[in-house]
Formats: structure tokens, sequence, C-alpha cells
């Protein structure tokens, strides 16, 4: 299957998400998300991007935050998953470790 590649200009992607470029220059200066080309004068977005962005929209809408405490909200949550995995990793490392000693 054929994975489309799709960019947004600022004016298109403030568009879609009905952010204001001043918005936009926040949310991006928050890191909550990045340009392709950071370095570039006009930022193009990919739909990561936009997907990331989503997801801030909703948690910016239910919780009532402003954008920099979405921004540290994602974040943790983010380092929530990241423990997650690690500790699942750990568990399947773990159980090996007990399997292959049983025997011994």
């Amino acid at each position: 299957m054929t994975e489309i590649d799709v960019t947004f200009t600022i004016t298109e992607f403030c568009q879609y998400t009905d952010l204001s470029p001043d918005e936009l220059s926040e949310v991006v200066g928050l890191g909550l998300i990045e340009p392709k080309e950071i370095e570039s004068e006009s930022w193009l977005f990919d739909g990561h991007a936009l997907v990331i962005f989503q997801r801030a929209q909703r948690l910016h809408q239910e919780l009532e935050l402003d954008w920099s405490g979405i921004a540290l909200a994602i974040t943790l949550l983010d380092n929530i998953e990241h423990l997650k995995e690690e500790n699942r990793q750990l568990h399947k490392q773990l159980s090996r470790f007990l399997l292959e000693n049983e025997g011994r």
C-alpha cells in the first residue's frame, strides 16, 4: 500500500484547524508541532503535525487550558506512554529470565 505524503502551508493549516497565524506561531514555539523545515521562511506541515495538533486541540477544548498548559500535558502524557512501554518490555525480559532460570 502506498503512503501519501500530505503537506500544508501555513495558510492551509490555519484554515483547516481554525488557528490564527499568531496562534500557530505560539503552538510551534511551544514545540507542540514542528514544521517540516523549521529554518525555512515558509513553513510546511505534514499530516503527522496535523494529527498531533488535533490531539492538542481536543485537550485544549476539554481542559480549557492555554497552549503552554497543553504542551505540558502532552509532554506528560507522552512520558507516561513511554514509561508504560518500557515497563511492558521489562516485564517481558523478566518473564524470559524467570523461564530460563526455572529449569536450573
